[in-house]
């Protein structure tokens, strides 16, 4: 069983039917699941030894698919916290954990939110897919399409390289892409896909990927043993992440197995692009448009997210941070995780390095703090770039 829900705007806190297909809010801002979390938290004990408990499904009752035979699973998620000893003797930090999404289908931590909006929708009756990316969401979408019988069209920019088109294709997608970034790959998708015929699967802009990628949290709470890291450094483009971490501790804290606590939440962008990190310093609400993207980091070149006024109040209530990283700090990342802990992390999976060591420099975190990173991707996708 699954807790009830209903849809719930993350600005205006206007309330929509669950029962039907909903995408952004009247005022254009993303709805989130609110879950009905009242009685016993047995629920989700049952549901940790029930069909698919080695994927994300293992949270059934906090996902919002009602029927299992609409779930869509590949395996995605239940991926290692693995301890950064090495890594963090050369810090001079004593608890560096690396949660390495890299072991996912398809390679990224993309698929836990694909898994749950396309399951989502195809309880639905939605058969067609079409979705804007950087790279990873992309081959994460076209491979649950694929196994679910599903069509899917994929735009992305030109300079996204040959192994995420590739990959996409592979799965059976029909691929576009587009020259600029992926804001540029979504106007052409709008432009060619009938919102009436297609089923938008972008960042935030319908419920579900946000209830896939919380999961990551829950995760953390199992790994921990009941308790929670100090801290959490994460990648930043469109937020889903970060946000549905935060989501997932406050609804832990609704069932009553955590306390108000929570890790400090620390986003990661690249100084070319870096509307959080700017929006943080000038503690505002909302991020303004990044003009004129810069960074081979293709998942952090995001110039602007539906959801920046979550990623920044997700900071803000944790006491976390808002880090802008060098190109040359992040590709030095990725060679010091492969150095020290024997993975190849994605850029991204750098740039989150690259922050810890700014935070270490600036004095915000202690050597005893219990760190999480997280390499969201493998780096064997990003040969044109590394």
């Amino acid at each position: 069983m699954s807790f009830d829900y209903t849809l719930r705007c993350g600005l205006c806190d206007k309330e929509y039917d669950s029962a039907v297909i909903q995408r952004l809010c009247e005022c254009g801002r993303p709805l989130l699941a609110k879950y009905r979390l009242t009685g016993s938290h047995s629920i989700i004990d049952k549901s940790l030894s029930a069909p698919l408990s080695d994927s994300i499904w293992r949270y059934r009752p906090l996902l919002p698919v009602k029927d299992i035979r609409n779930i869509i699973c590949l395996g995605e998620g239940q991926t290692p916290l693995l301890p950064a000893t090495r890594l963090g003797d050369h810090l001079g930090l004593r608890n560096v954990f690396i949660k390495d999404e890299a072991v996912n289908p398809s390679g990224s931590f993309k698929v836990r939110g694909m898994s749950a909006a396309i399951s989502k929708a195809i309880e639905y009756g939605i058969d067609k897919f079409c979705v804007p990316t950087a790279g990873n969401a992309g081959g994460a979408a076209a491979a649950y399409a694929a196994a679910a019988g599903c069509t899917i069209r994929v735009y992305m920019p030109a300079d996204s390289g040959d192994a995420f088109i590739d990959e996409c294709k592979a799965y059976g997608a029909e691929v576009a892409t587009v020259d600029g970034t992926i804001v540029d790959a979504g106007a052409k998708m709008r432009k060619e896909c009938d919102p009436e015929e297609w089923f938008d699967l972008s960042t935030l802009k319908e419920p579900y990927r946000l209830e896939g990628k919380k999961t990551m949290g829950l995760e953390l709470y199992e790994q921990f043993n009941g308790d929670l890291p100090d801290v959490i450094i994460y990648p930043t483009g469109g937020g889903t992440g970060l946000i549905g971490m935060w989501k997932a501790f406050n609804e832990l804290e609704e069932l009553g197995l955590i306390d108000s606590t929570r890790p400090r939440l620390v986003s990661v962008q690249a100084e070319g692009c870096a509307p959080i990190p700017k929006a943080f310093a000038e503690g505002r609400e909302f991020a303004e448009p990044w003009p004129n993207p810069q960074t081979a980091a293709l998942g952090l070149r995001v110039p602007s997210a539906v959801g920046d006024f979550l990623i920044l109040r997700a900071i803000r209530e944790t006491g976390g941070e808002a880090v802008a990283v060098s190109e040359q700090s992040w590709r030095e990342g990725v060679k010091l995780l492969g150095h020290f802990t024997g993975i190849y992390a994605c850029p991204e999976g750098g740039a989150v390095l690259a922050a810890l060591i700014r935070l270490l420099i600036d004095e915000k975190v202690e050597p005893a703090d219990g760190i999480v990173l997280f390499n969201t991707g493998t780096g064997f996708k990003y040969q044109h770039v590394l």
